[in-house]
């Protein structure tokens, strides 16, 4: 992989404020600085003077904190600004800002601008040739949760909640929980949603699947299925394939040539569920030779009826791609957020801000690889996501160039 152009934007005029200064690569070019200030200001986040830490900056800071997440908020901060000694105006006039000064700037940023700034970007990363990508012309995405610890103080603990330990007490740590889609073939998460740990990720991820869109095909372990989160899902036009419990037992319809057989789902429980409008799915049920003498039963459902499109095996061997998913977890927790153990932030609007600043970082390195991969004619998964997170780093700490 090669590092990405330094990118940047600068005013000739003799003042110049810092967020005309600042810039950080990868980050400026998958996020640029006209939407930064879009999302502030439709926030209602512009500022009505001119501050040392301008509010631009400070949505940047939020996602160079998840870029360099073992970083103290002055080390962050001198990532964002190294480089301005170019200026000799600055270089007289800089003071780098305290950790009081960063703390209070971030407050005032609040999370909705980062949030939005996600939304308004993240979208599926891969091309008609990106391999492990797609099924019969639908694009292969996974839907699942994870859960996060946060800073231990009581804000946290009040508005996220912690959850039960395996002996009945609670947890050490609040946690907040996500729910997101990834796109399969290229990890990018491109919508998420965020609430306490006391929510369920069904609740969560209902907030998700009503946004889903024709051209997908939804991949969902067993327990998000429900026939309301179904119903929901395949209203939006998008293919879904969900394994389901093996004790779920749909009314048969027929037999296809393939092995699989077309089935009638109504809701399993409530007063009237007798009296609601049955669905039609198509049922996978399959095996998996393992060696093991008691092999896991599959049962798949999805709303792909003919066998000719996707065939039963078609159907079971792209199911395995559900697993992405957890690898892309795995990269935002493991490597990205690095070691530290918690969150650092001590109240629930920074902890959201802090994850949403986490998203949009992972979103821009999985950018980073998947034009790579596309460049080398490679597969996305055949590329480092430590070495694109190490390149990114750079990005950041190597970027701010003087005026033409």
């Amino acid at each position: 992989m090669t590092a990405m152009p330094r990118l940047g934007w600068v005013k000739p005029e003799s003042d110049r404020r810092l967020s005309d200064l600042v810039s950080i690569g990868l980050l400026t070019r998958v996020f640029p600085p006209d939407l930064v200030d879009e999302v502030i200001a439709d926030a209602g986040r512009t500022e009505q003077r001119n501050r040392a830490l301008p509010a631009r900056v400070m949505a940047y800071f939020s996602i160079g904190m998840a870029l360099h997440s073992e970083g103290s908020y002055e080390d962050v901060f001198a990532q964002l600004t190294d480089g301005l000694s170019w200026s000799s105006e600055w270089a007289q006039s800089w003071v780098p800002p305290s950790k009081s000064a960063i703390f209070q700037a971030r407050s005032r940023l609040g999370f909705e601008p980062v949030r939005d700034l996600f939304v308004k970007v993240a979208r599926p990363l891969a091309r008609a040739q990106t391999p492990g990508s797609w099924l019969a012309g639908r694009r292969l995405v996974a839907i699942d949760g994870t859960s996060l610890d946060l800073a231990d103080t009581p804000a946290n603990a009040d508005f996220f909640g912690r959850p039960p330990s395996s002996r009945g007490e609670q947890s050490a740590f609040p946690q907040a929980k996500l729910v997101a889609i990834a796109e399969c073939g290229t990890h990018a998460m491109f919508d998420a949603a965020i609430g306490p740990c006391r929510t369920s990720e069904i609740e969560l991820a209902r907030e998700l699947v009503g946004r889903l869109t024709p051209g997908l095909l939804v991949l969902a372990d067993r327990g998000l299925y429900g026939f309301k989160m179904w119903s929901d899902a395949a209203a939006t036009g998008a293919d879904l394939l969900w394994r389901v419990k093996s004790t779920l037992n749909p009314k048969h319809l027929e037999t296809l040539p393939d092995g699989s057989w077309l089935a009638r789902i109504i809701p399993t429980s409530g007063v009237n569920r007798m009296h609601t409008t049955p669905l039609i799915v198509r049922v996978i049920d399959y095996t998996i030779d393992d060696g093991r003498e008691n092999p896991e039963e599959y049962r798949l459902l999805t709303t792909i009826l003919d066998p000719s499109a996707a065939s039963v095996e078609d159907l079971a061997v792209v199911y395995a791609q559900r697993w992405e998913i957890e690898s892309t977890f795995d990269e935002l927790k493991t490597h990205q957020r690095g070691p530290r153990t918690v969150l650092r932030s001590k109240s629930p609007e920074l902890v959201q801000q802090e994850i949403w600043g986490h998203l949009c970082c992972h979103y821009a390195i999985r950018t980073l690889m998947a034009d790579t991969a596309a460049h080398a004619g490679r597969d996305p998964d055949r590329i480092s996501f430590v070495a694109a997170l190490r390149i990114s780093r750079r990005s950041l700490s190597h970027s701010s160039f003087p005026p033409s």
